[in-house]
């Protein structure tokens, strides 16, 4: 029988576990204000303030009680990326004209791109237009043109680009206007450097300024030297030669006709372009809580963020202030932390649960991706993956859950948690792919659970600070996934679906959709030569060439393909059903299939 005195006792431990453990959220916010502070200038991949962040992190789950989980004893897993582009020693450009040297001034005159290969030519000029390959448009710069073995110089955008009425483009920008687009294109027809020109004829009210080296989007090489001129200079050239620019353009402008054209012998480049690679080791960060069998639960969120700014920025007039991303992704990474509180206080669960801080994640999933070819601990003990990120700015009392459909019972776990908490739960079932870590462990199998609180105007941006952080709610999120952990700790383990991931075009700003469908899934994780498919849709023409995961596309259609760009461009020159040749490295053996392309669906 129990008495009185013992029922009292028991009623105030059990509070006292039941309140030690419930999430808080000045505490939860503290982790954010931390992670998003100032010091920390952004946690860019590679910078000191990302070291702090891990430190940060670290700290916290040895104070926890958490079991190191990393490498060799460690709660760091570290790893190898290339974080920034650098000029080198040797760029140079000399304009050789009737005999006569004048070097030009870098970066007053020309400035190689960040994406330029390291290389050393003497070459006479092509002028090739736009530098625009678009049979959808009936329009080819290179139509009749040699450019190998020659120096490309091309205008910067497209034709058109300020009509409205054009069948070209109207108010947006199409793919053919990247830089990298118009790298591949002259590259794949054997030029040797390619300048590109501001079209001061379309834009007469803005200087000529060239791009900040480091800022441009593109792939790590380009595989040939690229620069930009100041497009007074390509004028003089013009003038020498009896042509005249502004005709030129205004003539393409007007009829969709290239107006190519080899300029006179008389002049030459000798240019010489060196771009080097800034390499650090960083770290994921785990901690372990064990259970009463060897399989686990995996809780992850990425701690890393944009530095300053440099590419990913959406805020291009603040490049060099800290993006102190609170929501993007402090919000998850404070939250990892509270869940491992919250579950180091709780009785031992049947699993086990992983608790993964990545770095790497702006750059393209690099520490998931790392982690899943590196695992710490056996992948196939991992009954499921739940990712959060960017769990902060909770609106209207809702939270998207994606990734539900990837798990036998993910769906049921969800239905019998989510009205214990106060919150929209608004599920997806087809989202186990996407921009974020889960989709690292989506390409290995294990089923995932991707927790999201929406996009907001201060994404990638300085903006996104803590004070806007909504800790009340997130907490209401932390109860969620610490309610489905727990079940996923003690219910039948989720047999993983393979669900079919969203199609997405390949066309640019038009929204036409214009492209073939190939059906491969990219890792974007860059290697040395080539483009590495984390997967293959089922049931794509990719698929039914017999392509998988894991091989790495090197030739498509007989062109070499360096990166993700390359292919790209290279499967937007097809059209659905094209039989095309595509050569992978598989386990480091060149294999070739014919892959008749679809249309997009």
């Amino acid at each position: 029988m129990v008495t009185s005195a013992k029922l009292t006792l028991s009623v105030v431990l059990l509070c006292s576990v039941v309140l030690g453990t419930e999430f808080e959220p000045q505490q939860y916010l503290k982790h954010v204000k931390f992670l998003a502070s100032e010091k920390l200038k952004g946690r860019g991949t590679g910078t000191a303030g990302l070291e702090k962040a891990a430190d940060y992190i670290t700290s916290q789950f040895k104070s926890i009680g958490l079991e190191p989980a990393g490498e060799d004893g460690r709660y760091s897993q570290s790893f190898q990326v290339t974080v920034r582009a650098q000029l080198g020693k040797r760029n140079s450009l000399v304009v050789v004209q009737n005999g006569k040297r004048q070097p030009l001034k870098l970066k007053e005159d020309f400035q190689p791109l960040n994406f330029s290969a390291t290389a050393k030519h003497s070459c006479s000029v092509v002028f090739a237009g736009y530098g625009i390959t678009a049979p959808e448009y009936h329009y080819d710069d290179y139509a009749g043109l040699d450019v190998k073995d020659k120096c490309v110089l091309v205008l910067r955008y497209e034709p058109q680009e300020f009509d409205e009425k054009s069948v070209w483009m109207g108010k947006a920008y199409t793919t053919h206007a990247q830089l990298p687009s118009k790298a591949f294109n002259a590259r794949n027809r054997g030029a040797r450097a390619i300048l590109f020109i501001n079209n001061m004829v379309v834009r007469p009210g803005e200087s000529d300024q060239l791009e900040t080296f480091g800022r441009t989007s593109g792939p790590a090489n380009a595989g040939i030297a690229f620069l930009q001129l100041k497009s007074a200079i390509a004028e003089q050239w013009f003038k020498a030669s009896g042509k005249d620019l502004t005709e030129i353009v205004k003539s393409i402008d007007q009829d969709l006709k290239p107006r190519s054209f080899a300029l006179p012998d008389t002049l030459r480049l000798d240019l010489e372009s060196e771009v080097t690679y800034v390499q650090k080791r960083v770290r994921n960060v785990a901690g372990y809580l064990p259970g009463e069998s060897d399989e686990y639960v995996i809780i992850g969120a990425h701690y890393d963020h944009l530095g300053l700014g440099e590419q990913s920025s959406l805020a291009p007039s603040q490049i060099g202030v800290p993006h102190v991303g609170a929501d993007d992704n402090a919000s998850g990474t404070a939250g990892l932390i509270e869940l491992a509180r919250y579950f180091a206080q709780r009785p031992r669960g049947k699993r086990g649960i992983l608790f993964l801080a990545f770095a790497g994640e702006e750059l393209g999933l690099l520490g998931s991706a790392y982690f899943v070819n590196h695992p710490t601990r056996p992948l196939n003990k991992a009954v499921a993956m739940i990712n959060m990120d960017m769990i902060g700015r909770v609106q209207n009392n809702r939270i998207f859950v994606g990734g539900s459909g990837t798990g036998s019972n993910l769906k049921e776990v969800l239905d019998q948690v989510k009205g214990q908490v106060e919150l929209s739960v608004d599920l997806s079932e087809k989202s186990g792919y996407g921009s974020s870590d889960h989709t690292s462990f989506t390409t290995k199998e294990v089923p995932v659970l991707f927790f999201f609180s929406g996009l907001h105007a201060d994404y990638h941006k300085p903006s996104d600070t803590w004070d806007k952080i909504n800790a009340a709610a997130a907490v209401r999120v932390l109860r969620l996934v610490a309610g489905v952990t727990e079940k996923l700790q003690a219910s039948e383990r989720p047999l993983y679906v393979k669900v079919e991931p969203p199609k997405m075009p390949t066309s640019g700003g038009s929204g036409s959709g214009y492209g073939p469908y190939f059906g491969s899934i990219p890792d974007f994780a860059e290697v040395p030569n080539g483009v590495r498919f984390s997967d293959i849709r089922p049931g794509s023409p990719a698929a039914k060439a017999g392509l998988k995961g894991g091989d790495i596309l090197i030739e498509f259609d007989g062109k070499q393909i360096q990166n993700l760009y390359d292919y790209t461009y290279a499967l937007r020159m097809k059209k659905p059903g094209d039989e095309v040749t595509v050569k992978v490295l598989r386990e480091g053996k060149p294999v070739e299939f014919r892959v008749v392309l679809e249309q997009r669906r």
